[in-house]
């Protein structure tokens, strides 16, 4: 008798999940399981929107984004009275095994899944933020990038016909892994994360010194963690006399067309948590460590 395997998307969106979707039901076949989808995340397993999934419910899907199969943040799953309906769910299904895209929330419940009803998972990490411990890299994190990239080069033409400041806010909720990144790739000047504590007084006297070199734009990339955008958008025109707008890139940096990175992590991510449920692991998150240089 095949096993059956489930997959489902849980808390927010990113490209990449599609590609998943289509390499866990692909794999999923190669490996002799039968393959499911559950719509809309934990809020799916509740209401039993659990349904077989084929080949061609993935043609198609891997150059778009979000997911197929819609996500969910579920509060009733917080319950343990709809975790047991879930867990009833699945095994009304014959499924004892099951793989979810999302980040430390969505993997903090299954966990609890798991010690209660004795279903199986394997988390993917998935989430721009990029905040999970353990991984150096989540899923859908190089196509946000790629989405910010070209943001701020648009606004970078404006910035300098006008001669005016941005100050770009990104995603990333606790952590400024996006705007960290997306500053030093994007040539930004001034760049603020949480993790690291900043005077933006202590750049005054180098930002001076550019103006009085020629410089007449300015590119700030901020970090939503920090709450302050609009204060840095009246510092740069109290401080330094720049017309300055603020632009929060918001959900945009959910969506795109996956990247090449993306798709080929989500092919990775997945085969690495089929075999991984396959050989017995019934607990376990997908993690990437990536290769470091050398001389």
């Amino acid at each position: 008798m095949k096993k059956k395997i489930a997959i489902l998307c849980s808390g927010g969106d990113v490209s990449g999940m599609n590609p998943a979707l289509k390499r866990f039901v692909e794999y999923a076949i190669a490996r002799g399981m039968e393959p499911y989808f559950v719509y809309h995340g934990f809020e799916g397993l509740i209401d039993n929107r659990i349904v077989p999934a084929g080949y061609a419910d993935v043609s198609g899907i891997i150059t778009r984004g979000g997911t197929k199969i819609g996500s969910a943040r579920s509060e009733r799953f917080k319950e343990s009275s709809y975790r047991t309906i879930a867990a009833e769910n699945l095994r009304s299904h014959g499924i004892g095994m099951l793989i979810v895209l999302g980040g430390d929330g969505s993997f903090r419940g299954m966990e609890q899944f798991y010690r209660e009803q004795g279903i199986a998972f394997c988390g993917i990490p998935s989430t721009i933020d990029n905040d999970i411990n353990g991984t150096d890299y989540c899923l859908g994190v190089d196509t946000a990038l790629g989405v910010i990239r070209d943001s701020i080069d648009q606004i970078r033409d404006t910035a300098a016909s006008f001669r005016r400041a941005f100050v770009i806010e990104t995603m990333g909720r606790n952590c400024g892994y996006l705007a960290l990144v997306s500053a030093l790739t994007s040539g930004a000047e001034l760049c603020l994360i949480p993790e690291i504590p900043a005077d933006i007084d202590e750049y005054k006297p180098c930002f001076i010194s550019q103006v009085e070199h020629g410089r007449d734009y300015f590119i700030a990339v901020v970090s939503e963690a920090l709450r302050n955008s609009d204060k840095v958008a009246a510092w740069f025109e109290a401080e330094l006399g720049f017309e300055t707008r603020v632009a929060v890139l918001g959900h945009t940096q959910r969506g795109g067309n996956p990247s090449v990175y993306d798709r080929l992590m989500a092919y990775r991510f997945v085969t690495y948590a089929i075999d991984a449920l396959s050989e017995g692991k019934s607990d376990s998150v997908i993690c990437y460590s990536k290769s470091h240089f050398v001389f």
